[in-house]
Order: C-alpha cells, then sequence, then structure tokens
C-alpha cells in the first residue's frame, strides 16, 4: 500500500473525515473536516478551536451520519 504524502491527509468530498494536527513551539494545532453525509466542512486554528471542531464533527457529522455516537 502506498503511503499517504501530508497533502493526501486533507480531507475532500471524495475522502471526507477529521484531520487534526498538534500545535509545535512554532505553530498552533490546527484541524479540518469535510462530513461525507451532509458535505459541512470547517477549518479551526488554535487548541480551543479544534476541540470545538472535533466535537462538532463527532456529534454531529461523520460518526453521527454513520449511525455512531450521537
Amino acid at each position: 500500500m502506498p503511503r499517504k504524502m501530508p497533502a493526501d491527509l486533507y480531507p475532500t468530498e471524495e475522502s471526507p473525515g477529521l484531520r487534526v494536527r498538534g500545535g509545535t513551539r512554532y505553530s498552533s494545532s490546527q484541524g479540518d473536516y469535510v462530513c461525507g453525509g451532509c458535505g459541512a466542512e470547517d477549518h479551526a486554528n488554535g487548541d480551543a478551536n479544534v476541540t470545538r471542531r472535533v466535537e462538532d464533527y463527532t456529534n454531529n457529522h461523520g460518526p453521527a451520519h454513520r449511525g455512531g455516537r450521537r
């Protein structure tokens, strides 16, 4: 299986999902999602905003559309 390059890890309409990158000393954390169920997408910078985006995706999008936890 070919290894995915970082640019391939961003969610897209063709490959929806959630991507979170932790912050470093030189950059803040980042999060992106594209929902495969309804097409919603969002981006966040900073720990608090990324945490809210992950909660939103988990509770209202990806897993929720697949019959998972709500």
